[in-house]
């Protein structure tokens, strides 16, 4: 279907003839005598000699009323195309402190900072997502809104993907990240409301506290998935030889669980890779809420055909009737 984005502009089309009509006329009549400065001399009357005038007046309405209907962005309305939508919105809160760097994740059979095998697993996690919108938080000492909700879920990848560890500080703001969250899911439907917050540690830094965070987040209906990620133990080397250590000494399993249960989720221990990407899978098992389908109408903007014409109108209007004004002093003067 045919129409206009912007039909109001059309009464800009008789403005022409209007500047015409207000404008004050030129003093003399066509074809009077010109009168010379000396007594005695004058030149007599011409006649308009060549239709030339009348067609670039013509040319310039045309083109000016092509002009017009190009500003009016003519568009083809294509038929209505069903958006599937699961109707979820889902928020990634990752941690992006310091402890991130610890290499005890394994990835093709290497060995892999946390956050790398984080960035790895959870990328095709939100590939899997279609349908739903996703968004992304990072925080360390501060959280941060990366990549607001959104069906882009190329975007939200991305963006991961090129995040580093430390890029929102090298502390943990657990609180802040899930205060955060909330702001952003609060105005949603109740039941569309989902945050998945990954961490390998304790919160120790932000304005909110994590407790007050949980009640905010099960006031506002925000489901909690919590994943503690961490190997339990470790070889490293030292100058007394190895020793076993647990690198996750820190991880305060017991918030992530209070918080899962509080909203309704559910709390995930992530040892190693292969966990994690389990986890992920089970999350992406979730069974999503149906929302209202959204429909779509491709549009084709065809601004550009009057667009064209009003200028291949205007250059004939001016060049060809000037060739034929030539071609016709040529004639007289022959």
């Amino acid at each position: 279907m045919l129409e206009l984005a912007w039909p109001w502009l059309l009464v800009l089309l008789p403005l022409p003839w209007l500047a015409a009509w207000l404008l004050p006329r030129a003093r003399g009549a066509i074809g009077s005598a010109l009168r010379l400065p000396h007594p005695g001399f004058a030149l007599p009357p011409q006649a308009e000699r060549s239709p030339v005038p009348r067609l670039r007046r013509v040319g310039a309405l045309l083109a000016w009323a092509l002009l017009v209907l190009a500003a009016a962005r003519p568009q083809w309305l294509g038929a209505p195309e069903d958006v599937p939508r699961s109707g979820r919105d889902l928020l990634l809160a990752i941690d992006t402190s310091g402890s991130m760097s610890i290499e005890d994740m394994q990835l093709g059979g290497h060995a892999v900072p946390r956050f790398a095998a984080i960035q790895a697993i959870a990328a095709d996690f939100v590939h899997r997502r279609a349908g739903d919108r996703v968004g992304l938080i990072l925080f360390g000492t501060r959280a941060y809104l990366l990549v607001p909700l959104t069906f882009d879920l190329k975007t939200v990848a991305k963006q991961l993907g090129e995040s580093t560890i430390g890029l929102a500080g090298r502390e943990t703001a657990i609180g802040d990240a899930v205060g955060l969250a909330v702001k952003r899911l609060r105005d949603r439907p109740q039941p569309q409301r989902v945050l998945v917050l990954l961490t390998d540690g304790v919160s120790n830094a932000g304005e909110l506290d994590p407790d007050k965070a949980i009640e905010l987040a099960a006031a506002n209906h925000v489901r909690v998935y919590t994943i503690g990620v961490g190997a339990d133990a470790m070889r490293v080397e030292s100058l007394f030889g190895s020793r076993v250590v647990n690198p996750s000494a820190d991880l305060d399993e017991a918030m992530l669980t209070r918080m899962a249960q509080a909203t309704g989720g559910r709390y995930f221990r992530a040892r190693n890779s292969a966990e994690l990407a389990e986890i992920y899978r089970s999350i992406d098992q979730l069974e999503p809420v149906a929302d209202t389908n959204e429909s779509l109408r491709p549009v084709d903007e065809l601004y550009w055909l009057p667009l064209a014409a009003s200028l291949a109108l205007g250059a004939l209007a001016f060049v060809l009737p000037g060739r034929r004004l030539r071609a016709a002093r040529a004639l007289e003067a022959a």
